[in-house]
């Protein structure tokens, strides 16, 4: 099978380039941006992406490529960081400019290349860096430039080397699955045969083979990405072999845990628990407001009760299964190499006692490598019911991080009943398949009201609604005044705890889609 190697430096959308390539149906694999040339499997590689990086190719601990990799015949592609490391190997100069360019930006031609086939003058690409080309290395032009007059990309005149300071792998890049369809399917030429069939039967075969024949514990919460892992375990291994735990924190959406035992009966599994634990959760939270501490709290406590539930139900010696996606996986420091960046530590990555099991090669995975849009690609393909394979996403640790500051029993209460209001009425109003995250935030304030002639002084509930696919950007949903208008009064009329209702318009990024 054809396939495009990507060199990941440290960018967190790297895994965002092997999914845009993998959409038109190219395998990728990606292997850290350091990797020694000599221990790269280049056997079915029709061409070479270097990704992105929050380092400077000046740093004195930027990460660096092994020059073998420019010496080879087939095509390479090198994106933002990989532009800048391969003209500064190759003689060029990269110097921090006074003029940065983030966010959007048009592009205009200097050149024709193949890169930019079907691509219309000025279309708008997505900048990240602070650095930029000061001289080209030699054999290399310019063949298109950003608004500020930067370097935007360039080409060697007789290689197959190209080079772009913007990232076409992001959905806000006009044209962006055209430009790496252009490289992947035409300069490099590569046969698309991959599939999410394919990535099954592979990721099947991979979870048997560690699996053999030990007892495999999940976790599931009845939200899609664990969901999708249940079903997949029970179509890959022995279903009796399969042990599916569902743990109430206290922290979940409201008629949660119903639905949750309704639909894991559903997937036939043989082996199901499930576990009123809000009395080890609530307890365990009580003054902590650091969002950080409270995953790594909440973290801590989905182990200890599960070792203490295996114990009891005698499954002890068994490997533990997560749906953690690649999204997790970065945004915790987790990604391909060394050098990836912690944004926000996910309770089912950072945890010490997580990392312990992973460290003995206790924990599967088997949704590493992919992004939520892909997770539901799996979830039908496995044959899941679609209601559930497309319900919004909910963070493993629940409620707890959409309250800011102290989690307690009355505030998981009331933002319980808020967000199951605002759920509603999405629905009702034809709105939900429309939104790809909703839910409500309980901030760590009160407001001054006033309910028919008295004086009240209630808490601040924020709506969030996002329409993105794969979890790395987020734009905020426009809605109607009209709908917020009407949302907002149903929820203060019908959570009376909440006196005032704000609507988040923050994008990712800056912004992280949930609010801690």
């Amino acid at each position: 099978m054809d396939k495009i190697l990507i060199l990941d430096f440290g960018s967190q959308t790297t895994q965002l380039i092997a999914r845009r390539i993998r959409e038109f149906g190219v395998y990728t694999h990606i292997i850290p941006g350091t990797t020694p040339f000599k221990d790269a499997d280049l056997s079915g590689v029709k061409g070479l992406i270097f990704s992105g990086s929050p380092y400077s190719v000046y740093a004195e601990d930027a990460p660096t490529l092994d020059p073998d990799f420019l010496n080879t015949d087939v095509p390479v592609l090198g994106i933002c960081y990989g532009l800048q490391r391969m003209t500064r190997d190759l003689g060029g100069k990269v110097e921090k400019k006074s003029i940065r360019e983030f966010g959007r930006s048009s592009v205009t031609f200097t050149h024709t290349h193949p890169l930019f086939t079907g691509v219309p003058e000025g279309f708008i690409s997505w900048m990240s860096h602070g650095d930029s080309l000061d001289a080209l290395a030699p054999g290399f032009r310019l063949i298109a430039q950003s608004e500020n007059r930067h370097p935007a990309a360039v080409a060697h005149e007789s290689r197959d080397l190209v080079g772009i300071q913007f990232h076409p792998e992001v959905s806000h890049c006009q044209y962006g699955t055209e430009i790496l369809k252009n490289f992947v399917l035409g300069i490099c030429n590569a046969d698309p045969q991959w599939s999410m069939e394919a990535y099954l039967e592979e990721v099947s075969v991979e979870l048997r083979e560690q699996a053999r024949s030990k007892p495999v514990l999940l976790l599931i919460s009845g939200g899609v990405d664990s969901t999708v892992v249940g079903g997949l375990l029970l179509q890959a291994l022995d279903p009796e072999q399969v042990h599916l735990m569902y743990i109430d924190t206290g922290m979940m959406r409201k008629g949660e845990s119903q639905q949750v035992a309704k639909t894991l009966k559903a997937l036939g599994a043989k082996n199901l628990y499930l576990i009123d634990a809000s009395g080890d959760f609530l307890p365990a939270l009580s003054g902590i407001a650091d969002p950080e501490e409270k995953r790594k709290i909440i973290g801590d406590m989905f182990i200890q009760v599960q070792e203490r539930e295996i114990l009891s139900r005698n499954i002890q010696g068994s490997l533990l299964a997560q749906g953690t996606l690649y999204t997790d996986l970065i945004e915790s420091g987790k990604g391909i190499g060394s050098k990836a960046q912690v944004i926000k530590s996910h309770h089912n990555v950072r945890s010490p006692l997580i990392e312990a099991k992973r460290a003995r090669g206790e924990v599967i995975e088997p949704l590493g490598k992919l992004y939520k849009d892909e997770v539901r690609k799996l979830g039908i393909t496995l044959g899941l019911d679609p209601e559930v394979v497309y319900r919004h996403p909910f963070p493993g640790p629940g409620l707890g991080v959409r309250i800011l500051g102290e989690v307690t029993r009355e505030k998981c209460d009331i933002l319980r009943e808020a967000d199951g209001v605002f759920i509603e009425e999405l629905k009702r109003r034809g709105l939900y398949s429309e939104i790809w995250q909703a839910f409500c935030v309980l901030l760590p304030v009160r407001s001054v009201g006033v309910a028919g002639d008295a004086r009240e002084y209630g808490y601040v509930a924020a709506l969030r609604a996002i329409i993105r696919s794969d979890g790395m950007t987020a734009d905020v949903y426009p809605f109607e005044m009209k709908d917020l208008l009407e949302i907002s009064a149903m929820i203060t009329n019908q959570v009376g705890a909440i006196g005032r209702v704000t609507y988040d318009i923050s994008s990712k990024p800056p912004a992280t889609i949930e609010w801690e």
